[in-house]
């Protein structure tokens, strides 16, 4: 979808800060790096997404008239300030990881480099964007991995959370392995394959639930999809369903099945298998809805159920019980006076120190499986690519534990993960096909250890820090914890 005027799509403080910045700090510069703390549905992994659409809307941010004069009507911000921002595009560079890729916590996603006050403005909308996408992609790559071979159809638009809610997840929803969308805007904006044949209002309609079936056969003979639950699925729906198949199929249609709204839909759906099979209907295909996602699809299968498609709505569109990326957007840098110094959080909590510096990540690989991820800093990347190229032993150190760590000997190759997809305000590639994020988000899966892919206990992907970003981010620790230790 393409935005326009999203100027104020910010929390209020980053606009007050942005006025701080414009009277006393107007020439600073600072990096950025969003990332989240853990993994949503206490998964091993997670799906990055929502990237090409922030780029189009930062790239088009201006302030209106109309934003202008509401600004002014709030009485807090100084004509000056209002000048500037009148004024006003994103000027600063983007990196980020490619729009697909499967992503840990605490390693950098996004990273803004630029003017403190433009850098601090698209904080609200960098975390709107990835955060929810993210999300939605996760959650449908879980659910179509555990489908396997058979579809898994979004039908979420209804309990999304509203227009954008809906229009965002069902986009995220196809990057994550959905195969159709029931969504027909998102079909439209994103060239998305639509889905959908009939409710219940439609058999309700008719004169009798024979008679709906027939009347809706005759106007979709060549893919005719019933939904047979709303009677009695096996008393009545499927026999109905078998008259109207057998009427249909003289004209050798290219599709005939039922869906199943409701009920225990693995043994409804064994017992249509079974009724189409004796009358001569092993073509026809069963497919299955009612507040379904991954757990309900691994229970389902273990029941041997012979399901052909997966309907899949509010769990999926909303995240479930997960309702939320826990993305943050943290400075790791800043430049004061030609100087630069790296930045980090300090928290009681080890969890919410942030990792310092302007840092990339670096993938290791063997054969064709992702193995562990490495953060480091810039300034170290010359000398970790000759290592690499040399295949010399790689040191790891655990994020928060001084002792703990290993040393990786055995791998393959290993690549970075951000690269500059925007420069000086910029895009640097056009819109990527949907289509090809998807095909390589489904890349990034395979080359995941199944152990990183179940859905109990997952293992847990190791992310580390190298040499210099652990020496780095001990000394800031202990440099700060003194200055902050007072003799009571």
């Amino acid at each position: 979808m393409k935005y326009n005027n999203l100027a104020l799509l910010t929390d209020f403080y980053e606009l007050t800060m942005m006025q701080g910045y414009f009277f006393k700090f107007p020439d600073e510069e600072g990096v950025f790096e969003m990332f989240f703390r853990h993994q949503p549905f206490n998964g091993g992994y997670s799906v990055f997404a929502g990237l090409d659409p922030l780029l189009d809307a930062i790239e088009k941010l201006k302030f209106s008239n109309d934003d202008l004069r509401y600004l002014e009507s709030q009485k807090i911000f100084k004509k000056e300030f209002i000048g500037y921002l009148a004024g006003f595009s994103f000027r600063g560079d983007i990196y980020s990881v490619r729009e697909g890729t499967v992503v840990f916590p605490n390693e950098p996603l996004v990273r803004v480099t630029g003017n403190l006050m433009e850098a601090q403005l698209i904080e609200s909308i960098v975390l709107n964007f990835i955060n929810f996408q993210s999300l939605i992609a996760t959650k449908t790559a879980r659910i179509a991995d555990i489908a396997g071979d058979k579809p898994v159809l979004e039908f979420g638009l209804r309990r999304a959370q509203g227009i954008d809610g809906g229009i965002s997840a069902s986009r995220a929803a196809y990057i994550g392995g959905a195969d159709s969308t029931s969504n027909s805007l998102a079909g439209r904006l994103f060239n998305i394959p639509v889905s959908g044949t009939m409710a219940h209002s439609w058999v309700m309609s008719a004169g009798s639930e024979l008679e709906a079936f027939r009347k809706f056969a005759e106007i979709y003979p060549e893919r005719c999809i019933l939904l047979v639950d709303t009677f009695n699925t096996l008393k009545s729906g499927i026999p109905n369903a078998i008259t109207v198949f057998n009427e249909l199929k003289k004209i050798k249609p290219a599709l005939m099945g039922v869906r199943i709204d409701s009920g225990d839909l693995e043994y409804l759906s064994i017992e249509a298998r079974k009724m189409f099979d004796e009358a001569g209907l092993p073509e026809v295909k069963i497919f299955v809805s009612s507040d379904i996602d991954e757990w309900i699809i691994k229970q389902i299968k273990s029941g041997g159920a012979p399901i052909d498609a997966w309907g899949v709505g509010t769990r999926l569109i909303t995240g479930g019980n997960d309702p939320a990326l826990s993305g943050v957007y943290k400075i790791v840098s800043q430049k004061k006076g030609g100087a630069t110094r790296p930045c980090i959080k300090i928290s009681n909590q080890s969890e919410k120190i942030t990792n310092p510096g302007v840092k990339n990540v670096m993938r290791f690989y063997r054969g064709e499986n992702m193995l562990c991820d490495l953060l480091y800093l810039e300034e170290e990347e010359h000398a970790l690519k000759n290592k690499i190229a040399k295949k010399e032993p790689v040191r790891f150190n655990h994020p928060s534990t001084d002792y703990a760590g290993f040393i990786l000997r055995s791998y393959d190759r290993a690549l970075p993960l951000l690269a500059r997809v925007m420069k000086s305000g910029r895009r640097i590639n056009a819109s990527v096909d949907i289509s090809g994020i998807k095909d390589y988000r489904q890349s990034e899966i395979d080359s995941l250890d199944k152990t990183y892919r179940r859905l109990l206990n997952p293992h847990t992907y190791k992310i580390s820090l190298s040499d210099n970003l652990k020496k780095l981010k001990t000394r800031l620790i202990k440099e700060l914890s003194e200055n902050s230790f007072k003799t009571v």
